[in-house]
Order: structure tokens, then C-alpha cells, then sequence
């Protein structure tokens, strides 16, 4: 059985291993943050009011190992959106996540994800005891981007976030690691008091949800229009379930609700049909639940 625990020390120690030395493995990760229409990358951004949306490429800070994209929109949503890859390899910098109908007819990856309204992929809320509260309004977001030398980090910082009659300052950040298809997903409460996060996975009709112990996925075809061929794609959510209070199905969501805390983790992954050994969604289904904590 896969232990994503356990690969990421693996990871960390050959990381410290290699430091000492000049000869260092290809990171197989990166990361993007610019402007619309600008090719310079950016390490932050910040802003007052927290929507950039239409300001930044690809709708805020992206990052991506060989198999798949995940974005933080730069709005009042910010949660995550998933860009599924046909064949291993890294296309941000080059596709900027919407690559052109013919390079997706030559294989390049594309934007098949439907978020809407949801926490999207493994995105992060907050839970006030009786509803979700979304991360805004803000009185300020920053967003960052970070590559190191086997790992790459997108992350967003929501300041002044109103949350049961205060204030409370909350990070999300989700790492790529070099030679791992999963990514990891951490949420930070920059407060005195916990607080209840809320994260999941959402589905659609053609999209079906499953679950099993400690994760839940989804795989099918996502009501997208931005992609040139729609393709059955998969994502899925792996979580210690102890770290949750409760769960609960919505007609386009599964949530859970965390306990108080200040902090929280899970990981994400993602797969497409035209990728090797996803051909179907069982098969996808049995990999997330080869997964565990």
C-alpha cells in the first residue's frame, strides 16, 4: 500500500542528501503568478479587495507536477481548480494553462475541471457551526509562488476574513513534489482561537462521486466549454478521517467538516482517460483508494 506520509519523508531526506552537493535531480514541478498579458512571473501578488480574477493569468497562482494543474482563483471562490494532462510533462509555462485547440488535438492538457460554486478540487472554507463561509471579504489577499529544488507551492493569504463576530487571517497552500502525482494541501488559521475549516470534492451528473475509508473522488465527464475534446478526468481527495467532525453530501458536493484547529492537511490528485492505466473509472477509483495517510 502507497503511504503518501512516508514518500514525502523519503522525499525530505533525499532533498537534505542532496543539498550538500552540486548534482541535484530534475524538479518536476512549477509554478506560475503574472499579470494578464504579461510573461513576467511574479512571486506575489497582493491585493485590497481580493479579486484579480480578470487581472491575473489563468485566474491566480497556479502550480503543477508531470501529471496535473491546480489553481487558487484570486476571488471571493478561492479554491482550487484542477488542469489534467494527457502524458507526463510540465506545460504552465508554456500553454499558460489554456493551451490552443490544436495543441490540445496534439496532446497537451487542458482545462476540463468544473469548479462553479464548490470547494472545487480539496479547496478550503470555513465553517462557522451551521454554514460555509467563504474566504471574503478580505482586507487583503496575497497570493505566492514558490519553487525550490524538488518541490513547487502555490498559496493564498486571506487577511480580515469575518468569522462567528471577529476576524480571522487564514493560509492555503498546496505543494507539488517532484516524482509524486498527489499534492498536498494545507490550510493555516492565523488566529488566537481554532476554527472549523471545511474542505471535499465536488461532482456532476456525468461526474459521479465515490468514497471510501479516508478519501473520495470523482470521475466522468465535467459540464466544461473551454476545452476542445471533453475526456472523462478524476480527482480525488485522501484525508485522515480523525481530523473530522462530521461529513456531509450536498446534490454537487461532499464536505467535511473539520474539528477546531489551527491547522489542517489532506492531499489531492488527479488522472485523465488518455493517461496510462486510468482508462476507466474503476481504475481511477481503485488507485484513490490505494492511497492513505
Amino acid at each position: 500500500m502507497r503511504l503518501l506520509s512516508c514518500a514525502l519523508k523519503v522525499g525530505f531526506v533525499i532533498t537534505l542528501l542532496l543539498s550538500g552537493s552540486a548534482v541535484f535531480a530534475e524538479n518536476k514541478t512549477d509554478v506560475s503568478l503574472k499579470w494578464k498579458d504579461s510573461d513576467r512571473q511574479e512571486s506575489e501578488i497582493r491585493s485590497e479587495t481580493g479579486d484579480l480574477y480578470t487581472k491575473v493569468a489563468h485566474h491566480g497562482p497556479a502550480v503543477e507536477n508531470e501529471w496535473l494543474g491546480i489553481r487558487i482563483y484570486y476571488d471571493k471562490k478561492c479554491v482550487f481548480d484542477a488542469y489534467n494532462k494527457t502524458r507526463p510533462g510540465l506545460e504552465l509555462a508554456e500553454a499558460s494553462w489554456y493551451p490552443t485547440e490544436e495543441q490540445q488535438k496534439g496532446g497537451w492538457g487542458a482545462d476540463q475541471y468544473k469548479v462553479g460554486p464548490t470547494v472545487g478540487l480539496g479547496g478550503v472554507r470555513l465553517w462557522d457551526g451551521q454554514k460555509v463561509v467563504w474566504l471574503d471579504p478580505v482586507n487583503m489577499r496575497i497570493a505566492r509562488v514558490r519553487k525550490e529544488a524538488c518541490f513547487s507551492y502555490a498559496e493564498m493569504l486571506s487577511e480580515g476574513v469575518p468569522y462567528k463576530g471577529g476576524t480571522v487571517d487564514v493560509l492555503v497552500r498546496v505543494t507539488a513534489f517532484s516524482g509524486m502525482r498527489e499534492m498536498k494541501v494545507e490550510a493555516f488559521a492565523l488566529c488566537d482561537e481554532p476554527v472549523q475549516f471545511v474542505t471535499g470534492i465536488n461532482y456532476w451528473p456525468k461526474a459521479p462521486a465515490f468514497e471510501g475509508e479516508g478519501c473520495m473522488g470523482s470521475w466522468g465527464i465535467h459540464p466544461e466549454d473551454v476545452a476542445a475534446i471533453q475526456l472523462n478526468i478524476g480527482g480525488g481527495l485522501v484525508y485522515d478521517p480523525t481530523d473530522f467532525a462530521e461529513k456531509k453530501k450536498t446534490d454537487g458536493e461532499i464536505l467535511l467538516i473539520s474539528r477546531p484547529t489551527k491547522y489542517l492537511s489532506t492531499w489531492i490528485t488527479g488522472a485523465c482517460e488518455k493517461e496510462d492505466g486510468f482508462s476507466s473509472g474503476d481504475a481511477f477509483e481503485a488507485y484513490v483508494k490505494h492511497l492513505t495517510l
